[in-house]
């Protein structure tokens, strides 16, 4: 059956709530609203108010919460409405949930799943647009995903609360409205994906951005590299692409300076140099706050048009 990807996320929340009686949801606006982007709809009304539960503004709050909750023997997940707005919860996710079984010396653990939106494309401007993805993969003691096709957002969910650690899965507003029909009913969240085979040159990314790295692989014979697990790096599968194409482009939503994309490239350059024919490159968001005019955000986030420049750059 085909669904939309915000269906596919409705329905691993759904399924993760009647599986578990310790699962339950926390956020703004999940409950009686259904969730910013109508995500968590109907979820009160078929679990109730214990299950499904509606939080003050305050991000430091409620995800302190949520790791309390943890601790005590529950599976929280927590949503934090955009990306953004996680930067108030930075304390509890940095300094607690990723560090309290390192700190207990592995007494403690803090099995807490954090949702969070991301990305850009939607017209909601600066303070609801950014992408932190590299900001989380660059601590120890979390995993971070990011669902970039139906499948992974209908069950990375499911994948994620079975983890004894904290988990962060990334969701992309640009891709709610794309449709897809599940080609399974699991996925890993252990290893990156080779979304399309090519011979040509490894095109490297994840999140919405995947969308546009296809349709730019359709061109210039790309392989196409979804990375979806972004801490621990799957690097393996992409050097393995890399020795075979012997050329790569990297594509992140995020800003080019201190970029997940620039660990992807120094990876490649450490253990591949020398499978290399042409230098790598990088298609990275323009370093502004992302515009609100639709075709200022479209001009600063990375399109088809400029993977596929990028590309023919290292083939001339």
């Amino acid at each position: 059956m085909t669904i939309t990807y915000r269906e596919a996320l409705r329905a691993g929340l759904y399924e993760a709530l009647e599986k578990d009686g310790r699962v339950f949801l926390m956020g703004e606006d999940v409950g009686r609203y259904g969730g910013t982007y109508a995500v968590s709809k109907g979820l009160l009304e078929k679990f109730g108010p214990e299950r499904v539960r509606d939080t003050p503004l305050s991000e430091l709050g409620f995800v302190g919460a949520g790791i309390g909750a943890a601790l005590g023997g529950l599976r929280p997940i927590v949503e934090v409405m955009t990306v953004n707005f996680s930067l108030l919860a930075l304390d509890q996710i940095v300094n607690s949930a990723a560090t309290l079984r390192h700190m207990s010396g592995g007494q403690l653990s803090v099995p807490l799943v954090i949702r969070m939106s991301s990305g850009a494309g939607r017209q909601l401007a600066a303070q609801h647009s950014h992408s932190f993805e590299g900001w989380y993969a660059h601590i120890p003691g979390i995993k971070v995903l990011a669902a970039a096709t139906i499948d992974d957002a209908r069950f990375m969910l499911g994948a994620a609360l079975a983890e004894p650690d904290p988990v962060i899965v990334f969701e992309y507003p640009a891709l709610f409205e794309t449709r897809g029909e599940p080609a399974s009913d699991a996925v890993d969240i252990s290893s990156a994906r080779i979304r399309r085979t090519g011979s040509k040159v490894t095109l490297v990314t994840y999140g919405a951005s995947l969308p546009k790295a296809l349709a730019a692989a359709e061109e210039v014979d790309g392989e196409v590299i979804d990375l979806r697990v972004l801490r621990p790096l799957d690097i393996d599968t992409v050097l393995e692409s890399v020795r075979k194409t012997r050329r790569a482009v990297v594509i992140d939503e995020g800003w080019r300076s201190g970029s997940l994309a620039a660990e992807i490239m120094a990876r490649i350059a450490e253990q591949a140099f020398y499978d290399l024919d042409a230098p790598l490159a990088r298609v990275c968001t323009e370093e502004v706050p992302i515009p609100y005019a639709r075709h200022l955000e479209e001009a600063a986030l990375p399109q088809p048009e400029k993977i596929v420049r990028a590309v023919r750059g290292m083939l001339a």
